[in-house]
């Protein structure tokens, strides 16, 4: 028995020398780790460092500026100004969610709401199907195929502001372009901007002037890495330009499409030049999406900064949100994107 719980003792001793062994090595592996990465990649850490502070006070502290204001109540009457020696001192107060209450309540931002999804998704969607379509058109073996590509790359290069400026001539109802051509065909100009329908066709009709051109690109890149020896074997077997299309096109460009769809999304649902310069929002707010009234509130008539704030934050939450379930969405159906 004495023998049997000495040896017992020593394998207990010497399961736990070689328990704190491991502790100790695991707690010198963590820091050992890091150590290691660093000294690796310091070069790599080096070059990054500059950029995530600039990126940290031009975008991180405007943010959190922004959700502070978002929980007051902030205005141009209230906020700390300095008015020749005089310093006035800021009397907001902090309200909590009243703000975002008072939105989510409010009839404006669910008619906002609807246009911006309605504008965002036909946008996008004839981004990509255009983009789609001229991007299969020129994959294929044409004439003064670099003629084209560069003339429909060309409404990309332009400025967005140079573009809506652009539009706005054309739109014109008195000596625009457009209702020009209608006179000469015979028919009476058309008040582009000045109802509600018409404005809406025309700030879409401008966006996807705009937008078609980043989604062929991208498009045409993809389609340009499908092997072509995968049409070859299909064409062999009997398969239709169709059954090709669905079978190996779409597939293969299906990591490209999800990353160019996210991006079009996001930018379509911010894209503020294109609906105030051609509209102004109006005809009275009709055009007007999220983030353009969300700028009406902070820079016109009596400056609502805290609503502002609000409406900017909810605006994120809901891109945050929307890129959170594409990526699981994406991952749920094979794509490691």
């Amino acid at each position: 028995m004495a023998v049997s719980t000495g040896r017992a003792t020593a394998a207990g001793g010497s399961a736990r020398g070689r328990s704190r062994r491991k502790d100790s090595k695991d707690g010198e592996q963590g820091p050992g780790r890091l150590r290691r990465a660093l000294s690796a990649h310091w070069y790599a850490w080096a070059m990054v460092a500059p950029v995530a502070v600039v990126m940290l006070v031009l975008i991180g502290w405007p943010l959190a500026r922004g959700v502070y204001l978002s929980l007051t109540d902030a205005t141009e009457a209230n906020i700390g100004r300095t008015i020749g020696v005089n310093v006035i001192p800021a009397s907001y107060e902090f309200v909590g969610l009243d703000n975002y209450l008072q939105i989510l309540t409010s009839s404006v931002f669910w008619d906002k709401l609807i246009w911006t999804v309605m504008w965002t998704v036909v946008c996008v969607a004839a981004h990509y199907g255009i983009g789609l379509g001229l991007a299969v058109m020129l994959n294929r073996k044409l004439r003064l195929r670099s003629l084209y590509r560069v003339l429909l790359i060309l409404p990309w290069a332009v400025p967005a502001f140079v573009a809506a400026f652009i539009w706005r001539y054309l739109y014109n109802s008195d000596y625009g372009v457009i209702n020009g051509f209608l006179k000469m065909a015979g028919l009476s100009g058309v008040g582009w901007l000045d109802d509600p329908t018409t404005a809406k066709i025309a700030v879409i009709a401008v966006n996807v002037w705009i937008g078609v051109p980043f989604m062929m690109l991208a498009l045409l890149g993809g389609l340009q890495s499908i092997p072509a020896e995968l049409y070859e074997a299909a064409e062999v077997d009997g398969a239709s330009a169709w059954q090709r299309f669905r079978a190996i096109t779409l597939p293969g460009l299906r990591q490209v499409s999800g990353t160019v769809v996210l991006l079009g999304t996001i930018w379509t649902f911010n894209m503020f030049p294109i609906i105030f310069l051609v509209t102004r929002g109006g005809p009275g707010s009709e055009t007007e999406i999220l983030v353009t009234y969300a700028f009406r509130e902070a820079f016109e008539g009596v400056r609502n900064y805290s609503g502002s704030a609000a409406w900017g934050v909810i605006i994120l939450l809901m891109l945050v949100v929307l890129a959170v379930g594409y990526r699981r969405t994406l991952r749920s159906q094979g794509d490691p994107w």
